[in-house]
């Protein structure tokens, strides 16, 4: 479903305005935008015209997150003009899509701010040109829109053009991508993912004008092959790199370093596991380099990207981390679609623990799932990890009670998930009470409870 929203770009002697979203937004959580919401019902009326719901949805929304009142700065002649600067709709591969409207305001005064916590943590007036060099040094993460009217605000700030919101979609037949934070592109695969996930990121991290690293390609097929393989043709490859050994992180991947000529980075683990599943002539005509705790793998702005072991989920799962921090992959460590399983042979959930909390001590300014969009800080990682204490205490309690798994599958999950994601709830189970019993918290039964 696309719904209909409207932003304000506020103007004030050359200034824009743009103000963070908090973190635990669903939408854009943690991206710097420009103030501004959906339409909300009570802004429609009957057989009226959108354009006129989309205005009433902007000063309601403006003065909700910053307190900013355009209808009374209009009767009090504080605002210069007000013109309309064009409409961006959400892609289809992002977990909320929105048909956002973008009115440019030119104000006369500045205004005072009051700021709705829970949606807004901090603001900021900047030129168009210094955001964009905000943005080039890899510290703004910002949506494509946003980046697209700074920079037609930048070309001219009286008189803009309508900035190019033109979706990079399949009729050229490319992969979608967009780049949140300057020199990490995020390219939306179509892989055989777990639904209702139905991409993998693939991330292309840039170094410089002369080489880059492309991070999990997995394409489910030749068309997704094709497109993928089009998308990054003109981008300079240095490797590829594989976080960890899970199919819908690396189908394909093998033939596409092999076409590029470009050596395959992955972990020992990884390696092996690709290989017990695949056969070891999966990596013929590949130069594998195994990766470890702290290797380098490339560079992005002029800095080295290393890897962070972050066990859990899988045994050699890897995660690219520059040095300043400005942003991880953190793979499959949590998802922004879907739910992290923990579980088989390569799961450990004390590992996944530790693995959580290691990323939120070293608090990356920008956290990229493998499934879902970028989002900023840590507070994703947190809520992940407050949510598996408390099942962990949940496990606890039933099997105190005298409850076997599958009580506790039809006690926890329940009848609303669905049925093929049953047996992947038991494995999270199962890594439960593995740990418990690891840490000495409860005693092996006979039926494995």
């Amino acid at each position: 479903m696309i719904h209909d929203a409207a932003a304000g770009v506020i103007l004030h002697e050359g200034r824009v305005l743009l103000a963070r979203r908090h973190e635990q937004l669903k939408a854009f959580p943690g991206y710097w935008a420009f103030p501004g919401g959906k339409v909300d019902p009570e802004d429609r009326r009957d057989d009226e015209d959108v354009a006129l719901a989309l205005q009433r949805a902007l000063v309601r929304e403006v003065h909700e997150e910053i307190g900013v009142d355009i209808a009374g700065m209009l009767a009090d002649h504080q605002v210069a003009d007000i013109a309309e600067l064009g409409c961006a709709t959400t892609p289809r591969f992002a977990p909320h899509r929105f048909a956002t409207r973008f009115y440019c305001i030119t104000l006369r005064v500045e205004p005072a701010l009051a700021l709705q916590a829970d949606e807004i943590t901090e603001t900021d007036w900047r030129t168009p040109e210094e955001w964009l060099n905000q943005w080039r040094r890899g510290r703004l993460l910002c949506a494509p829109p946003t980046l697209a009217v700074l920079e037609a605000l930048a070309s001219d700030a009286e008189q803009p053009a309508a900035p190019d919101f033109r979706e990079r979609f399949g009729s050229d037949g490319a992969t979608a991508w967009y780049e949140p934070v300057a020199g990490l592109r995020i390219l939306a695969v179509h892989s055989k993912t777990i639904p209702p996930a139905q991409h993998t990121n693939c991330f292309y991290i840039v170094d410089g004008d002369s080489g880059g690293i492309l991070v999990d390609p997995s394409p489910a097929d030749e068309d997704a092959f094709d497109r993928l393989h089009a998308t990054v043709a003109p981008w300079p490859l240095d490797a590829v790199m594989l976080t960890h050994h899970h199919p819908d992180h690396n189908e394909r991947a093998n033939r596409l370093a092999r076409e590029r000529g470009v050596p395959l980075l992955c972990s020992a683990d990884t390696r092996t596991r690709i290989a017990a599943r695949e056969g070891t002539d999966w990596f013929d005509g590949i130069t594998v380099r195994e990766l470890a705790e702290g290797d380098t793998i490339g560079r992005w702005m002029t800095e080295p990207v290393r890897v962070i072991a972050v066990p859990g989920h899988d045994a050699g799962q890897l995660a690219p981390l520059p040095d300043s921090r400005a942003w991880c992959v953190v793979s499959d460590l949590i998802q922004g679609i879907g739910t992290v399983v923990v579980g088989g042979d390569e799961g450990d959930m004390a590992a996944y623990f530790r693995s959580l909390e290691r990323v939120i001590d070293l608090d990356p300014a920008v956290i990229v799932p493998s499934h879902g969009m970028a989002m900023g800080g840590t507070w994703k990682l947190a809520q992940t990890l407050a949510h598996r204490r408390q099942r962990e205490s949940q496990v606890l309690a039933l099997h105190a009670g005298g409850a076997d798994v599958d009580a506790m599958l039809e006690t926890i999950y329940g009848a609303d998930t669905p049925a093929f994601l049953m047996p992947l709830a038991r494995l999270n189970i199962n890594a439960h009470l593995d740990k418990l019993r690891d840490e000495g918290r409860l005693e092996a039964t006979a039926d494995g409870a």
